[in-house]
């Protein structure tokens, strides 16, 4: 069995919801404190020995390919500055991967996003992780999945239980056979009425795909709107040749939604070993006045 050696995360979306800042800034560049999302996201990839990445952008995405670059003028200042720790750091951030990009012309749907990655792949198994689902968790947890990928051979898809009445927010499993944290995925619902989810396990934006996605998502048929979702190629390579939800431990954060990301943004502060102590001390001093 190959091993899961790369990853692809689209980025080329609008992130309308957070107008009118993503005007001219991708969503993904968003900072969580003072570290942008998607660093977080690649990050989690190196750590668990995932380190060819492949970016798919949109236009106006020229700074995320920028902020994973040299930046000469930048380390020349901070060496005259002498300030060690800041050099270290923008140099260690250029040679986190090998990081490639890729510009999807036209935004279709999260299915030809991933197809855009088919020669980047080739005819290894390879994870896929959404710009805006930040995971905090002692393991990564794109690694959780590649071991449950090494056990079953099968794509994985990364889920966690939410409230029913969340359900309508996400891609919804319908269940089969469950053994501890992996759970037989019979078919896929996007976003349903609360009433008509199948289950509460929801899919979090971390899959480990085999190969033969590309061939599904090229078969699958346009939804109503006219976009070609993951979701759908899922549901018909569950009838094909079988899919496992795999239940992963950690945190996860929305920072795409406005709430998700203030959320991300306090609990990260609050871990910050720095900010922790006057942080908790400023939001002990605002309580009871604004909330």
């Amino acid at each position: 069995m190959k091993k899961v050696k790369k990853a692809v995360i689209p980025v080329a979306g609008f992130g309308t919801r957070f107008l009118p800042f993503t005007k001219a800034v991708p969503k993904e560049m968003l900072p969580i404190v003072d570290t942008p999302c998607l660093q977080y996201i690649i990050e989690e990839c190196v750590k668990a020995d995932i380190d060819e990445i492949l970016l798919i952008i949109g236009k106006n995405k020229k700074c995320i390919e920028d902020h994973f670059d040299r930046a000469v003028e930048l380390e020349q200042l901070l060496k005259k500055g002498n300030k060690e720790k800041e050099l270290k750091e923008v140099i260690r951030l250029a040679n986190l991967a090998k990081i490639y990009f890729i510009r999807q012309k036209e935004m279709n749907g999260s299915g030809p996003a991933v197809l855009e990655a088919e020669a980047f792949v080739g005819d290894e198994p390879f994870a896929v992780l959404y710009g805006d689902d930040l995971v905090y968790s002692d393991e990564p947890s794109i690694g959780q999945l590649k071991k449950a990928y090494e056990t079953t051979g099968k794509t994985i898809v990364g889920v966690q239980k939410v409230d029913r009445e969340q359900t309508y927010k996400y891609g919804i499993v319908n269940p089969g056979l469950v053994k501890g944290n992996y759970t037989e995925l019979l078919s896929l619902v996007e976003k349903p009425k609360v009433e008509d989810a199948p289950s509460d396990l929801a899919c979090m934006g971390r899959y480990i795909f085999t190969p033969d996605i590309f061939d599904i998502i090229k078969r699958t048929p346009p939804g109503l709107n006219g976009e070609t979702y993951l979701t759908d190629s899922i549901a018909i390579m569950a009838k094909e040749s079988g899919v496992f939800a795999y239940t992963f431990e950690g945190r996860r954060y929305d920072t795409g939604d406005k709430e998700g990301y203030l959320e991300a943004t306090v609990e990260y502060a609050l871990r910050d070993e720095k900010l922790s102590a006057p942080f908790k001390k400023y939001l002990n001093s605002i309580k009871g006045k604004l909330f």
